[in-house]
């Protein structure tokens, strides 16, 4: 037997962590196509805290109190956030098999709007953005958003794939990223910078990476060829001595600020420049004369396509990528979770663990 409530956070509104509430609310019932999933683990996103802060900006104002889809927000109040959900299936919906029921499953976050075929992101929303997401016990989402993964990974662990590592793998795409070429991550201790360390090493190419001092032996574990320290010294002359003097084909950016301009010289001309956030200051100085006479590319990137997912579950069956899961926090302290979030200390993510999931999916991984 279901129960009729459930312990969730949500947000109220726009602001701080105040705007978060721990609460019961009732369990929702799957839609046609869709399934009930027991949610075991979630894990943490720098979206989260962006779209609760409303930090988006307009195209005509970046200090506009703006979510996600600029201008054409599906976000409604209070909403349920969390996107990245691993799980079991407890119900389904008209038109799903019972025999799902009882599947451990990940959830591929991305609402596609469009058919399958149609690799277009240009109407993308996400679940915890444009429906309730996965910081409950339970959520619902469409059934074929729900992958079984053959794998002996924890569920805690595999909470740390979904939103970062397609985030990623689609930032190497829209590059081009091929085997054998050097590719610059910053952010890269984060949730989407160290996936794509990982995700460079299986295409066969070498990267290089830049973060913060102390989290130099953490980036050589998950495969970085050499690390420069952010904010000591000139980058451009730092990156030169680690890869003496070769070019970097690629550069992956999650940091953007006044590093941006230092990043467009460091690529070789014709070298291809990717983001998908911008965590030192969304807005740049570009010299377009940099740009146009390197002949470079410029890539914005955001989540992924049904095809990189499921690239994303094999890499994980096959081991190709492991789980970076610095630690995990109980649903009923998501404050302390969102403000550890914030304060970057960490390498890989943050998973939340709904509180009756605790000792069996939370303890083992706790700080």
């Amino acid at each position: 037997m279901l129960p009729e409530t459930m312990k969730a956070v949500q947000l109220l509104g726009h602001g701080g962590l105040e705007q978060l509430a721990y609460r019961d609310v009732p369990v929702p019932t799957p839609d046609k196509g869709e399934v009930l999933i027991e949610v075991s683990a979630c894990g943490m996103n720098n979206t989260d805290v962006w779209v609760r802060e409303g930090a988006y900006g307009s195209d005509t104002d970046p200090a506009t109190v703006s979510t996600w889809r600029r201008g054409r927000s599906t976000l409604e109040f209070p909403r349920i956030q969390g996107t990245d959900t691993v799980g079991t299936i407890a119900a389904v919906g008209e038109g799903v098999s019972p025999e799902r029921v009882g599947e451990r499953v990940i959830v591929d976050f991305s609402i596609y709007n469009r058919p399958e075929g149609d690799n277009s992101l240009a109407d993308i929303d996400y679940i915890g953005h444009g429906r309730d997401g996965g910081y409950a016990e339970y959520t619902t989402v469409p059934a074929e958003n729900a992958y079984v993964v053959n794998s002996d990974i924890s569920d805690a662990e595999l909470a740390t794939f979904c939103c970062a590592y397609l985030t990623g793998e689609q930032m190497l795409d829209r590059a081009r990223l091929a085997k054998g070429e050097r590719v610059l991550v910053t952010g890269a201790s984060g949730g989407v910078g160290s996936a794509i360390v990982q995700l460079a090493r299986v295409r066969g190419a070498v990267p290089y990476t830049v973060t913060s001092r102390g989290k130099e032996a953490a980036m050589r574990d998950i495969g970085a060829e050499a690390t420069v320290l952010r904010g000591e010294g000139d980058l451009v002359e730092s990156v030169a001595a680690v890869t003496n003097d070769a070019p970097i084909d690629v550069v992956a950016d999650l940091v953007a600020g006044p590093m941006f301009n230092d990043l467009l010289r460091i690529l070789k001309p014709e070298g291809r420049y990717t983001t998908a956030g911008a965590i030192s200051g969304p807005v740049v100085q570009l010299d377009l004369r940099t740009m146009y006479l390197k002949q470079l590319e410029l890539h914005g990137s955001s989540q992924g396509t049904r095809v990189a997912f499921r690239r994303l579950v094999d890499y994980i069956e096959q081991g190709r990528i492991k789980p970076l899961l610095d630690r995990t926090y109980r649903l009923s302290e998501f404050h302390q979770a969102q403000q550890a979030f914030m304060d970057k200390s960490y390498v890989g993510k943050l998973v939340v663990v709904p509180d009756r999931k605790w000792d069996i999916v939370g303890a083992p991984y706790a700080k």
